[in-house]
């Protein structure tokens, strides 16, 4: 399908809601519209879904055949993987090479969860108890099934739209679960095209459903409703809370994938010219729009005046723009809203003292671009030390030791990633155990492989994505005993 096909599909769903406009942040011109939901469609879809698992339609299917069918999508989305590229950089500003890359990704969930249908079993025990008189023993056998929870809520942010998409739908279609869907509102437009392919693929109508409007309609309602067993949910902390919050009425199971204020930890024995560039890389691609990104970098003092100039360097040197354009290593921040959320913490910061070593200001040039900024003299207090920004700006901190490194880095409510320089091995793996984060990575960032679990620490989530942990979420565990 076409971009167009796609914004004229969103356009006709019904909703009784507001109009929502699609704009391109490259251009910052509206290229599209839809209706919200509402509260309605939503009641409508959970019926849907509760209507399919209820009947078995896939819930019951043999997982060789669930198998099949999710297969069938992975070779769709390898079909159209042009034209899930085209509409998401359209509709988040993502440089083409970024979205053709995630594209393979996307359909490697389906694959990879599609080997787990035919291995969903539990356990086994034979028991011996002792029985009602003290003296006797009684020879028991317990075993514990794996069920899918039924309906599940899906939803997802705009920083990576068809990859979210696809890294919760595949565990909970390959577990069994009915799903209600729902995109960010400022980039719905490749779940339009997925939810064609996978009903396409031949999943059954009701299992898969596809909810567009805001959060704080679709979403709230999605998260309220009480026949909707479990919510997954990758986005702001902030949101992460509300969504705990309305679970509380049917005391839904919530798996959350939320914040971060990652640290790096770049010692005087690392490979500066890669540590540099790595780190450099890990907050500015994608404009810093990544829940992962370093935007905390601790620099031992021996190299941190060499560090900060390398950083410096590949800011000046990386070119923001649209997917379009010659050259570019990174697009725009995905809407006007965002924009001034980043500026607002770097005006902030300067009036605190800050120094802006280079950046800081918005590019002069349409489309919601702000250029990679490098910060030092931050102090633990600011805010902007202190909370995600999500925006191309990290602070640069130096360090004298270890400990000294660990407490700035622990001293967060965040918990989701971190990276270690160094060449001395034995140091890497004795502060990864020190580091509070659920993902901790050495000589490297930014990496992901579906079968590696990913999840935060403290404020950064609950549960776990990809893996094995990723399908487990979308599983409840039943316990059987029979005396023998």
């Amino acid at each position: 399908m076409t971009l167009q096909a796609i914004l004229d599909d969103i356009r006709s769903r019904p909703g009784d809601g507001d109009i929502i406009p699609i704009v391109d942040p490259v251009t910052e011109e509206q290229i599209g519209e839809f209706t919200d939901c509402g509260e309605k469609a939503v009641n409508e879809a959970v019926a849907r879904a509760k209507s399919s698992f209820e009947s078995g339609v896939w819930s019951e299917l043999p997982g060789r055949e669930r198998a099949k069918v999710m297969w069938r999508i992975a070779d769709l989305i390898d079909e159209h993987a042009a034209e899930f590229a085209a509409i998401d950089s359209a509709n988040t500003g993502m440089m083409k090479l970024q979205s053709e890359m995630v594209v393979p990704t996307c359909a490697e969930f389906f694959r990879y969860y599609a080997g787990w249908c035919s291995k969903i079993n539990g356990t086994s025990y034979d028991v011996k108890t002792t029985g009602i008189a003290a003296d006797s023993y009684v020879d028991l056998h317990a075993y514990t099934l794996k069920e899918p929870y039924g309906v599940v809520g899906l939803i997802f942010p705009w920083n990576g739209p068809i990859f979210n998409a696809c890294a919760k739908i595949a565990p909970a279609l390959a577990a069994g679960c009915s799903s209600l869907v729902k995109p960010a509102e400022e980039t719905p437009l490749s779940a339009v095209l997925l939810d064609r392919l996978i009903h396409e693929a031949g999943v059954p109508e009701g299992v898969v459903n596809l909810l567009t409007g805001y959060g704080h309609t679709a979403g709230a309602a999605i998260s309220a409703h009480p026949e909707v067993e479990k919510v997954a949910f990758t986005g702001s902390t902030e949101v992460g809370k509300m969504i705990v919050q309305a679970s509380a009425g049917n005391l839904k199971k919530v798996m959350l994938e939320l914040g971060g204020k990652s640290p790096v930890l770049i010692f005087d024995d690392a490979d500066l010219d890669k540590a540099i560039f790595g780190a450099a890389m890990g907050i500015f691609v994608h404009s810093g729009q990544g829940c992962v990104c370093g935007s905390r970098i601790f620099v031992q003092r021996g190299v941190y005046d060499q560090v900060v100039e390398g950083i410096a360097g590949v800011a000046n040197f990386m070119k923001y723009g649209g997917p379009d354009e010659e050259g570019v290593m990174s697009g725009p921040l995905i809407s006007a809203k965002q924009l001034d959320r980043v500026l607002g913490f770097i005006d902030e910061g300067k009036r605190d003292g800050v120094e802006v070593v280079t950046g800081g200001y918005r590019l002069d040039r349409k489309g919601y671009f702000v250029h990679p900024t490098v910060l030092t003299n931050v102090d633990p207090s600011m805010r902007l030390y202190q909370q995600e920004i999500f925006g191309p700006v990290v602070s640069i901190i130096p360090f004298d030791s270890e400990d000294e490194a660990i407490a700035m880095a622990n001293d967060t409510t965040y918990g989701l990633a971190g990276t270690v320089w160094t060449t001395n091995i034995s140091r890497g793996h004795r502060l990864v155990k020190r580091l509070q984060a659920g993902s901790v990575q050495i000589n490297c960032q930014l990496i992901f492989d579906h079968d590696v679990p990913f999840g935060g620490y403290k404020q950064s989530g609950w549960g776990h994505e990809f893996g094995k942990e990723g399908l487990e979420g979308y599983l409840k565990t039943k316990t059987v005993w029979a005396q023998l």
